[in-house]
Parts: C-alpha cells; sequence; structure tokens
C-alpha cells in the first residue's frame, strides 16, 4: 500500500530474483517435489505471496475503491487464491507429517509393533498426498501469458480459389468439432456467422466461445490446412489426378470494453437482409448488418439474430476483436524486429 493509497503488485526484479535461484537450484539438485518445497528461497516466496493475497482480499473489502482499481484487484485476488490455498494444505499435511513422526518414534521406543506399522502407512500415505500438493502448487507457480483468460472469437473459411466441395465440406467438419470441442470443455459456443454452401458445406462461420482459459486452449489453432481428395482406384487416368485445396482456422482473443476504444465516426453500418434458409423472415426484413471501419477498412457482419440490434451489437464485439488484433500483431512485430536488431542473422 503506497503514498497515493492505490496497491500495486510485487516489483518484477523480486519475482526474477526468485525465479534465477529457482532455477538454478533446480538445476543442481534433481529431487522430488518435496525436496523444493523445503527450499528456502521456495518457502520466502510462498509466503510473500499468501501475505500478498491477504492484503488484497482486505483491500477489496474497502468502499474507497474506484471500478478500475476494484477490477485491477480481483484479478490479482483470482490469480492468488489457488497458490495461497494449495499453501494452506501443504502447511497442513507438513504438520500432520510431523505429528506422525513424533508419535512413530514414541511408538518406536514404546516396542508398539503393530500400531508403529499402521502410523508408518499413514505417514507414507501423507507424503504421497504431500508430492500431489506440491507439484500442483509448482504448476500454479508457472507464468501465464496475458490473454490466456480470454474468450475468443474462431473463424473457419473455406479456400475461395482452390478445393471447391471438398474444402468446403471440410470447413463444416473443421467448424462442428470446435462447437463439439466447446461442448465437451463446457465453454459457451455463440456463433457470429454462418455462410452455408450450396452443396452442403461451408464458406464461411464464426463463433465467439467464452469460458475458462478459452485462449489458452485454442491459441495454437489457428493456420492453414491443406486438403486432399485422393481418388478411387480404377478411374480414367484424368479422374484419378488428387484434388487440393486449403481452409484456414483463425482465432482471436476477445477484448473486454475497455481495451478497445471505436469512434463511432469511424463506422458505417449498412444493413442489408439476410441470406439462408429463414422464409418470410429472411425474405422481408433487413436485419443482417455490415459494419465497416473506415480508418482501416476492416468489414465485420453478422446475420445470425432475428433482431437488427442484437446482430449490431454482434457485429461490433467482433470488430473490437479484429481491432485487438491488429494492436497484437503490431506489438509483436515490434518486438522480434527489436530482436532481429539484437541477435541480426
Amino acid at each position: 500500500l503506497h503514498n497515493h493509497g492505490s496497491w500495486r503488485p510485487k516489483p518484477l526484479l523480486d519475482t526474477a530474483r526468485f525465479t534465477l535461484s529457482f532455477n538454478s537450484w533446480h538445476r543442481k539438485n534433481h529431487q522430488n517435489s518435496q525436496a523444493l518445497w523445503k527450499h528456502e528461497a521456495v518457502q520466502k516466496y510462498l509466503e510473500t505471496l499468501s501475505k500478498e493475497y491477504q492484503q488484497v482480499s482486505h483491500l477489496l473489502s474497502a468502499d474507497s475503491l474506484n471500478d478500475f482499481e476494484q477490477r485491477t484487484l480481483r484479478r490479482r485476488c483470482a490469480d492468488l487464491s489457488p497458490i495461497a490455498a494449495a499453501f494452506r494444505e501443504i502447511k497442513e499435511a507438513e504438520r500432520e507429517v510431523q505429528e506422525l513422526e513424533a508419535m512413530c518414534t514414541e511408538l518406536d521406543s514404546r516396542d508398539e509393533k503393530q500400531l508403529l506399522e499402521l502410523a508408518l502407512e499413514e505417514k507414507e500415505s501423507l507424503d504421497e498426498k504431500m508430492n500431489v500438493l506440491c507439484r500442483k502448487l509448482f504448476q500454479l507457480l508457472v507464468p501465464k501469458e496475458k490473454y490466456d483468460r480470454s474468450p475468443v472469437i474462431l473463424e473457419v473459411t473455406a479456400g475461395r480459389t482452390t478445393g471447391g466441395d471438398i474444402c468446403q465440406q471440410f470447413t463444416k467438419e473443421m467448424f462442428e468439432m470446435y462447437q463439439n470441442y466447446a461442448d465437451y470443455k463446457r465453454w459457451t459456443f455463440d456463433i457470429v456467422n454462418y455462410t452455408p454452401a450450396e452443396i452442403g458445406g461451408l464458406h464461411h462461420a464464426a463463433a465467439h466461445i467464452s469460458g475458462e482459459n478459452v485462449y489458452r486452449h485454442l491459441k495454437y489453432e489457428g493456420g492453414t490446412h491443406r486438403v486432399q481428395r485422393i481418388p478411387e482406384t480404377g478411374m480414367s487416368s484424368r479422374m484419378q489426378r488428387i484434388h487440393s485445396g486449403t481452409m484456414s482456422v483463425i482465432v482471436l482473443p476477445q477484448p473486454e470494453e475497455v481495451d478497445v476504444k471505436v469512434d463511432p465516426k469511424d463506422l458505417r453500418i449498412d444493413t442489408f437482409r439476410a441470406r439462408g434458409a429463414g422464409g418470410q423472415h429472411v425474405n422481408k426484413t433487413d436485419s443482417a448488418v455490415r459494419i465497416v471501419h473506415l480508418p482501416t477498412g476492416l468489414a465485420v457482419e453478422c446475420q445470425q439474430e432475428r433482431s437488427q440490434q442484437m446482430n449490431k451489437e454482434i457485429a461490433l464485439r467482433t470488430l473490437r476483436a479484429k481491432l485487438y488484433q491488429q494492436i497484437i500483431e503490431k506489438q509483436l512485430s515490434q518486438e522480434q524486429s527489436a530482436r532481429k536488431l539484437q541477435v541480426r542473422t
């Protein structure tokens, strides 16, 4: 708690010092998790995090904080809560082990063999529990990337010039696969855009996926897939050629409202009639929305909902995600350029 009354996390230098001492010690001593838990630097670092969690929890109960400070503290509290809980569990298990060791010493001095065997079995199970808890704790200490907890916008697109119906069918299967995976992970899968092909495949589709650590699980899914159709044997030489095509998957972290500010003056909003199945609603209602961001030329559209207002909100959310992705790519480009200047070739 600094002079201005605002809370700040521990300096990065302290974390770096702990990380360096942790890594150097771990390389020199290939021991089990309990040995690592007993290391002085680990104990000191965990006690510091536990105290910080108590401080943050206390500050959250104060009424003098503004919305930004509360949001920052809640995020930090969510980060520290599982670490503090695991730290308490290990401390309690450690006390139980010490009590059992003292009991074993007393029973051995009194030559109580049966009770000693039971106590040793209990101690062995507690040791195993300690190892499991320590491994869990050290996994929690592994640093997380900035956007790992963010929801995502996932898009699939069939190749425009190659592949034809084979790529469109594969694009549909990929989109359904991600939908089933989201259902398996108990995530919320909201379809933003869905443009089916005439023969049953899929030209393009986009979905907003929210839940626990969505971007962490999907951030490496983006890329281009090559689709090949291998013909059956016995056909003519013209039909036996292997047909190749492509389809792409794009995964964008979904920004919060405060991350990207879009000026309404920079937007051109068009409405049109939705395409595809839908009966009279499709033929008579201009519910579909297309939004163009004039400074960048980015364009998004949504026609999934029957309400024009809901389609507009979904399209704005998708536009923010794409603008946010441009910011991230610009930062990565700057980092790569700086690294190239240092490393050369």
